[in-house]
């Protein structure tokens, strides 16, 4: 089997991601988050419990991702922490009881948090453009 295009996607893949910014790679993050968190809730409905616990599982990690990223020497940093910690805490409780109800409120206060993420880096982009 050829794994040449494979290497040349990968290849091509990796640029990609070097060449985003922090805040780019921070949405991508919270983005694939959201669709973890769907795709969960989904499953949940579906009662398809293999797919639920694997994406809410690919969404703790993320979250321990993010938390393990965080530069706690500032105020925000602190505060996103304990935002990490109450969306792991969830999360678990999510998946341990199949909770439809919290699954939802912990997915809207995500993408909210995203939604926050997205016109800051917006506005730092808009910013640096009129700078330079």
């Amino acid at each position: 089997m050829d794994n040449k295009g494979f290497r040349e996607y990968r290849d091509q893949r990796e640029q990609t991601i070097s060449a985003m910014s922090s805040g780019e790679l921070l949405l991508l993050l919270y983005d694939e988050l959201v669709k973890r968190l769907m795709r969960a809730e989904l499953a949940l409905n579906k009662e398809d419990y293999d797919l639920f616990e694997a994406d809410v599982t690919r969404s703790l990690e993320i979250v321990r991702y993010l938390d393990d990223t965080l530069d706690r020497q500032y105020p925000v940093g602190r505060d996103l922490a304990r935002l990490y910690d109450f969306f792991s805490y969830e999360l678990n409780r999510v998946k341990a009881g199949r909770n439809r109800t919290e699954l939802e409120r912990v997915k809207a206060m995500v993408m909210e948090l995203r939604d926050t993420f997205r016109e800051a880096e917006k506005t730092s982009r808009a910013e640096a453009a009129s700078e330079g």
